[in-house]
């Protein structure tokens, strides 16, 4: 993969390894923990509102680890603490964004207050929790990308921000690359990226870990990884992931350089216009 224009090399490079689903269950912590432990993982992205969140964020906290939070707008809250309005709002918001897989990209003007409502809530909810605003936010399924929270402006200034996967030339669509590179676009101007972002499925074949490594080496590159997972837990518990990464260090810490300016928080008229663009293909 060739680097983007704007994409700058860092002089020595990340490899930061990031567990998703912190807390959803004690299992999936258990798991992600036991890669921690390890030094399998540089960080995890905690879910609040769920079976084991509680639990979790007292685990992260006793043993310093580095935690962001996972915006849940899909899956179900499973704490019996949850909130019922809060339960019933986020239901509105997974009924829109998972009946097409377009929904995402459409900006949907009567569910803006629900959408504010369930992200305030869970940022809120980490505070408690983790005692401390979030540095660090992505989303389940990745719907911290979806238009209403992107227009909306819902994710802090200044925070680190998940970019959208990257990808080969040639792996996407002209569709999908164009609508990503605007997506991301969007996000540097109010977020700190990393340089690249993978998903570590699959392991298989070699060239794709490969190639991840290869940028690591030159690059700041987050890989997004699920021990729930028997084929990731294999690889991040088992000694493949220390013949794949060889000299170059995981990092204990999710960290992103700092780049120059400050984060703006102005929504530019042309944002909606591409955007109203995008839907307009879609549709």
């Amino acid at each position: 993969m060739r680097p983007r224009s704007g994409d700058k090399a860092s002089s020595a490079g990340l490899l930061i390894v990031n567990a998703d689903d912190w807390g959803r269950d004690p299992e999936t912590t258990d798991r992600a923990l036991e890669c921690y432990t390890l030094g399998r993982i540089s960080s995890v992205s905690a879910m609040v509102f769920m079976e084991d969140s509680e639990r979790a964020a007292a685990k992260a906290k006793e043993l310093g680890i580095d935690t962001g939070l996972h915006l849940n707008l899909t899956t179900p809250f499973s704490s019996p603490k949850c909130p019922s309005p809060l339960v019933e709002r986020q239901r509105k918001l997974a009924r829109f964004l998972l009946r097409h897989r377009f929904a995402p990209v459409v900006f949907h003007p009567s569910l803006a207050r629900s959408f504010e409502y369930v992200v305030a809530a869970q940022r809120a909810e980490f505070v408690r929790l983790y005692g401390a605003e979030p540095e660090r936010l992505d989303g389940h399924h990745h719907m911290h990308l979806c238009s209403n929270v992107l227009l909306g402006g819902l994710l802090p200034p200044g925070t680190i921000v998940r970019r959208n996967f990257s990808f080969r030339r040639g792996e996407k669509g002209w569709f999908n690359r164009v609508y990503r590179r605007l997506v991301d676009r969007k996000l540097a101007r109010r977020h700190r990226l990393v340089d690249f972002f993978f998903s570590l499925r699959p392991v298989d074949p070699p060239s794709h870990v490969q190639n991840i490594l290869s940028l690591a080496s030159r690059f700041t590159v987050e890989v997004d990884v699920h021990p729930i997972n028997p084929e990731e837990h294999r690889f991040l518990a088992g000694s493949a992931i220390s013949r794949w990464t060889g000299d170059l260090p995981i990092a204990r810490r999710f960290a992103v350089p700092q780049r120059g300016g400050q984060p703006k928080q102005v929504i530019w008229p042309r944002d909606l216009f591409a955007w109203a663009m995008v839907s307009q293909l879609v549709f």
